[in-house]
């Protein structure tokens, strides 16, 4: 997953811009002077068009990126983000890059990979996770633990920041209901606490997606409940997402999100509308499950939004419902 998303439809025409989940930008594009690693007063380093997008996300789809930078802590996010500030560099925010898909052209600015991967116990079902922590792997521990609300989880292959940028969910849970607090810093590398309370979220939205001025979140603290069921829900749960989703194969979840008050979900209008197997170039719609798209191997970043854009017409014309994106399309500039 990216790590924030700000409100968003997939632009199918390249000349427009979107931000994503995981993904930040501040003031204009521009470079560095250099073109070549420079590093900050803290030791960042940060690599110049050497790192592909496509090494960074699900799809494996992407170009180079102007420049590169990890971070493994908070204060080394919110060096990052004053650096490219003060550059009036262009800049992004990624987690795992599950719900992502960059240009092949790549990215013009500097893109911040979160590596923040704190991990604190503080009572029996509270849990404070670093936003670069991957998510499956907490869902499992906890799970294992006895502590349920994340079962879900196991199967979502994000970071714990996208899960709550985007309010993930599946089977009937959502990463909202499991949260207590989030922890963020804004653009100009100021750090905040939010308690659930002063947060509103919904289907596969979250307040953070409308935050102007979010640079990034940096932890979340979890409050779970204990069930003896756990364990035995989410081993269902991930038993019926190898029978029914291409989990072998690289693609960035689901492409749209289901309807609203349809009880249809989108993957059964694509399906519905004969379009499993359908292909543009390297990119097709999985025959295991119509809302997953599949890099075959060779597919670019037009291949895919043409794909999307000819599946929306397709269930438009049949139904009359104009799905709507949950991946997001990252524009170069």
């Amino acid at each position: 997953m990216a790590s924030h998303m700000g409100s968003y439809q997939l632009p199918l025409q390249p000349s427009r811009k979107l931000h994503s989940f995981h993904v930040q930008s501040s003031s204009s594009s521009c470079s560095f002077n250099k073109q070549e690693p420079a590093q900050n007063s803290t030791g960042l380093q940060f690599i110049c068009k050497k790192k592909l997008l496509s090494d960074l996300t699900t799809w494996g789809i992407g170009g180079p990126c102007n420049y590169f930078v990890q971070v493994f802590n908070q204060t080394q996010l919110v060096s990052a983000v004053r650096y490219c500030n003060e550059q009036s560099m262009r800049f992004m925010i990624l987690g795992k890059g599950s719900n992502c898909l960059f240009d092949d052209m790549g990215f013009n600015g500097c893109v911040i990979l979160n590596r923040i991967e704190l991990f604190e116990k503080i009572e029996s079902g509270v849990y404070r996770v670093g936003s670069g922590y991957p998510f499956n792997r907490f869902g499992v521990m906890s799970a294992n633990e006895g502590f349920s609300g994340l079962e879900f989880a196991a199967g979502v292959p994000g970071t714990v920041g996208g899960a709550a940028y985007m309010n993930a969910g599946a089977n009937g849970q959502e990463t909202a209901a499991a949260i207590d607090s989030i922890e963020i810093i804004t653009n100009e590398g100021e750090s905040r606490m939010l308690n659930r309370r002063e947060l509103n979220f919904g289907y596969r939205l979250s307040p953070f997606q409308e935050m102007k001025d979010l640079a990034s979140i940096t932890a979340v603290t979890f409050r779970l409940k204990f069930s003896k069921t756990a364990r035995e829900m989410q081993q269902e749960y991930l038993a019926r997402r190898w029978r029914t989703q291409p989990l072998g194969q690289r693609s960035a979840g689901s492409i749209f999100r289901n309807p609203s008050s349809m009880g249809v979900s989108a993957a059964e209008l694509i399906e519905k509308s004969g379009l499993k197997g359908l292909r543009v170039g390297g990119a097709m719609v999985s025959n295991k499950h119509a809302n997953f798209f599949i890099n075959c191997g060779s597919a670019t970043s037009q291949d895919m939004l043409e794909l999307i854009r000819l599946v929306k017409d397709a269930v438009n014309q049949k139904f009359g419902v104009e799905l709507k994106e949950e991946i997001l399309y990252i524009h170069p500039s």
